[in-house]
C-alpha cells in the first residue's frame, strides 16, 4: 500500500473475471477525504463494475478494497452501507408516489434493528436534518409535491438527497447527469462541490465538460485496467487517452 495512510479508500490490484474475461484487471487507485474523483473511459472499460464490487454487488476474483481500515470484499452489501458507503445508480429510483419530504424521510436511519424502525418517531432533528437536505438538493420548496411531477434532474437530485441523509462517508454516482438540461448539469456540479466538504465521492461520468466542473482527480478506465490518472488537464493531454477515448 502506499505510504500515505490518508486514504479513506485504497483500491488493491483489483480483479474480478466473468468465465475468464476479465472486466477489471489488477486496478489500483487511492482516494483521500473530501476528494471527487472521476472514472471516465469507452463503454465496457469497467467503470460500473468497480462501483459493483466497492458496494458488494459483485465478489472480487482478487485484490483488496480497503475502506477507512475495513476489507469490503469481505463484507455483504447491507454491511458496507452500514459502514458508511452510499451508491446511486444510473436511473433514479425514487418513490414517485410520495412526496419529497416522505422520500427523504424513509431515507433517513432509523438505527438499524426492528426495534428502531418501530420506535421511530418524526422528531425536530430528523425534520430539521430532511429541510436542511432538501435545500442542499434545490428541492426546498418542493417538499410536498409530489416525486412524480419532479424534472429528471430533480429526481436525481431526490436520489442524492436520500443517500446523503444516510450521511456516508464515500458517496459513489454513475452517470448523474445523463439526460439533463445545461442548467440542470450545472446545478449538479455546484451540488457535488458542496457534498465534498463532508465526504469524498466517485462519479462515473461521460460528460467531460461536466466532469471538468468536479474532478479532484480524474481515473481514466480502458479494458479494465488503469490508463491514465490525474489532473482533468493531465489525462486530457495523455496520447493514449486521446487515441483510445478521447479522440472518438
Amino acid at each position: 500500500m502506499q505510504e500515505n495512510h490518508n486514504f479513506i479508500l485504497a483500491v488493491e490490484d483489483l480483479t474480478v473475471s466473468f468465465d475468464g474475461f476479465k472486466a477489471v484487471d489488477g486496478l489500483s487507485f487511492y482516494i483521500e477525504p473530501n476528494e471527487c474523483r472521476v472514472i471516465i473511459g469507452p463503454n465496457g472499460a469497467g467503470k460500473t463494475t468497480v462501483l459493483d464490487l466497492i458496494c458488494g454487488r459483485t465478489r472480487a476474483t482478487a485484490g483488496s478494497i480497503d475502506f477507512k481500515g475495513s476489507e469490503l470484499t469481505r463484507m455483504r452489501e447491507d454491511q458496507i452501507v452500514h459502514a458508511g458507503v452510499g451508491r446511486k445508480f444510473q436511473t433514479p429510483s425514487v418513490y414517485e408516489d410520495l412526496s419529497v419530504f416522505e422520500n427523504l424521510e424513509i431515507s433517513y436511519p432509523r438505527g438499524h434493528t426492528v426495534l428502531g424502525a418501530l420506535t421511530f418517531r418524526r422528531d425536530a432533528e430528523v425534520e430539521a436534518r430532511i429541510r436542511d437536505i432538501a435545500e442542499t438538493i434545490f428541492l426546498g420548496d418542493m417538499l410536498q409535491e409530489r416525486a412524480a411531477i419532479l424534472s429528471h434532474g430533480q429526481k436525481q437530485w431526490l436520489e442524492i438527497g436520500m443517500l446523503l441523509i444516510q450521511d456516508p462517508q464515500l458517496m459513489m454516482l454513475d452517470e448523474p447527469v445523463a439526460g439533463m438540461s445545461v442548467a440542470e448539469r450545472k446545478k449538479t456540479a455546484e451540488l457535488l462541490n458542496r457534498i465534498i466538504r463532508d465526504r469524498a465521492v466517485i462519479v462515473i461520468e461521460h460528460d467531460m465538460g461536466f466532469v471538468a466542473d468536479i474532478a479532484t482527480r480524474v481515473t481514466v478506465m480502458h479494458q479494465g485496467k488503469r490508463l491514465s490518472e490525474g489532473s482533468m488537464a493531465h489525462v486530457q493531454a495523455d496520447p493514449k487517452v486521446v487515441e483510445v477515448y478521447l479522440g472518438h
